[in-house]
């Protein structure tokens, strides 16, 4: 089996059901920068002070800047390559969700196993607009998870999702 045959069979693994999928908002994507920037600024910042006072050393106290602005650098790019990946579709019986960029994951909820759609959105997600919707199977064992969807793109999934899984639920 040649590489480009291998790398085709791979990608027939997520292609998923033949429907449009659908993306995450592009402001998730500012949403995690800035979420990053702050948790860099606030490991970094006294994290310097620390040294500084420890050390004596303001020359060192630049360190743990340093390595949060790295950090910070590193998970930007990590979150534009991680962004595009996102995705979900739905079908008639199921709904698709899609991420990943080296580790890739596609998960296949079907309706009738549905048991929570949560809709989840903290501050700085209702700051932008966005909120979570998170789905819980009668197993548990899903890890199907929709970031950065605008709120009433959420609230359209959540109560689509809950007309389709009514019906379908007689056996749990």
């Amino acid at each position: 089996m040649s590489r480009t045959e291998v790398s085709a069979s791979t990608a027939d693994l997520f292609a998923g059901p033949g429907v449009a999928w659908r993306g995450i908002d592009r402001r998730w994507r500012t949403l995690s920068w800035l979420a990053s920037a702050l948790l860099a600024v606030v490991v970094g910042v006294p994290a310097a002070v620390a040294v500084w006072l420890l050390l004596g050393e303001p020359a060192l106290a630049a360190l743990p800047v340093g390595v949060a602005a790295v950090a910070w650098l590193w998970n930007a790019v990590l979150v534009h390559r991680r962004w595009p990946r996102w995705g979900y579709a739905e079908t008639a019986d199921e709904l698709w969700v899609r991420r990943g960029v080296m580790f890739r994951a596609l998960t296949v909820v079907p309706y009738g196993r549905l048991q929570v759609i949560d809709v989840n959105a903290g501050p700085l997600e209702r700051l932008f607009g966005l909120a979570t919707v998170t789905l819980v199977t009668a197993s548990a064992q899903t890890d199907a998870r929709i970031p950065g969807l605008p709120a009433a793109e959420a609230a359209r999934l959540r109560d689509t999702l809950t007309a389709h899984s009514d019906p379908r639920r007689s056996g749990l």
